[in-house]
């Protein structure tokens, strides 16, 4: 698929990281990227104006919520969502399958999920309602809503799951994976902009799981390669060996999607194994519950020590929060539960990753990546 050429442009002797460039429909994409969370087709208090100004490149959707309401069949007779929701740069959609199981326990006594060998029977979280999806299924509500890159159906086990069913959803997730694959082949033929399907390697905290997943994925030979299951509970370490032990497996001329990572530690450590591409709800979730992260570290505004504070959230960033606004006047907004405040602490928080993602790069094609890692990490923890 020529729409999705991905070109690597330069790569860290010290370690695994690499920068490039993802071609899609809608734009290049340079990596490593963060991309933020736009759940419900919208990033959670900000324009998609005001994420095209603090850098972010590509934005993330969600399927089963978009599925639910309003509904993939009324985002398509809208454009689809880049048309629907006025973002003019990529877009990447998930299958809903770690939402289908994630979801479950806020269904009040209902069955939690129905896991079958062509699908998953689930309870909607809104109302109850039976829904079904299948790997076709995935592909279809995928298609409607027009993402430029798009993901397999996958069933995500916890993290510390017994082996047996850990082995059993990787299973199935690759059987899915194959019928994934078939349906999207069909699909592209009609479609003008070109859709890009990424399998998901599963395997828990399993090394030969993840290997085994990891071959089978590569072997499918799709556009790009996520990997899921992670930061779902396993510790830091255990994460980290487990892209240890899958990179040798990879594909170099395909870009590597680490699901549902984006604390600044974990980005970094991830780049440093090789992965380009990251989402996370974790900036903007934070920034509304009065979070916020500076090269010093994770702070949180509520804090006394802000009430007087008349320097901006961190000194010398460029975000439009910390140019205009002190910390004193935000910690006040949020305090006062205005809506303000947590637009500003989400914009900063945005920019604090995607600013990361930019000072990575460059540090890759200088060739000192794991020395500006290393100092980051010094300051930062």
């Amino acid at each position: 698929m020529n729409d999705f050429k991905f070109e690597i442009k330069a790569e860290d002797k010290e370690t695994n990281a690499r920068c490039g460039v993802l071609n899609t429909p809608h734009g290049k994409i340079k990596t490593p990227v963060f991309m933020p969370v736009g759940t419900k087709a919208t990033v959670k208090t900000l324009s998609p104006e005001e994420l095209n100004d603090l850098g972010a490149q590509v934005i993330l959707a969600n399927t089963y919520h978009l599925y639910l309401r309003p509904g993939s069949d009324i985002v398509k007779r809208m454009g689809g969502l880049h048309k629907w929701m006025n973002w003019d740069k990529p877009i990447l959609t998930d299958s809903g399958g770690f939402q289908v199981f994630s979801l479950a326990h806020k269904v009040k006594n209902k069955p939690l999920v129905k896991i079958k060998e062509n699908g998953v029977e689930f309870k909607s979280h809104i109302d109850g309602s039976t829904h079904f999806f299948s790997p076709e299924s995935a592909m279809r509500i995928q298609e409607e809503l027009g993402a430029d890159i798009i993901m397999a159906f996958d069933e995500c086990s916890p993290a510390y799951a017994a082996r047996q069913y850990t082995k059993e959803a990787m299973e199935r997730t690759h059987n899915w994976a194959k019928l994934c694959k078939t349906e999207w082949e069909k699909l592209q033929k009609d479609r003008k902009d070109q859709q890009a399907l990424f399998p998901i390697i599963q395997g828990g905290i399993h090394k030969d799981l993840r290997i085994e997943s990891t071959k089978f994925m590569v072997d499918l030979d799709l556009p790009g390669i996520a990997i899921g299951g992670l930061a779902v509970g396993e510790t830091k370490d255990e994460m980290y060996n487990i892209l240890d032990s899958i990179n040798p497996y990879l594909p170099i001329q395909k870009p590597r999607y680490l699901m549902g990572v984006g604390t600044p530690e974990d980005l970094l450590e991830a780049i440093a194994h090789g992965i380009d591409m990251f989402d996370c709800v974790m900036a903007t979730r934070n920034a509304r519950h009065g979070s916020f992260w500076t090269c010093n570290g994770r702070n949180t505004i509520k804090n006394a020590e802000f009430k007087f504070e008349d320097t901006p959230l961190m000194e010398k960033c460029k975000c439009y929060s910390c140019k205009n606004y002190t910390a004193s006047y935000v910690r006040h907004l949020i305090m006062e539960k205005e809506m303000f405040g947590q637009r500003l602490l989400t914009i900063h928080n945005l920019h604090f990753l995607t600013d990361l993602m930019e000072k990575s790069r460059d540090h890759i094609k200088k060739g000192t990546f794991d020395s500006f890692k290393k100092r980051f990490l010094k300051r930062y923890l």
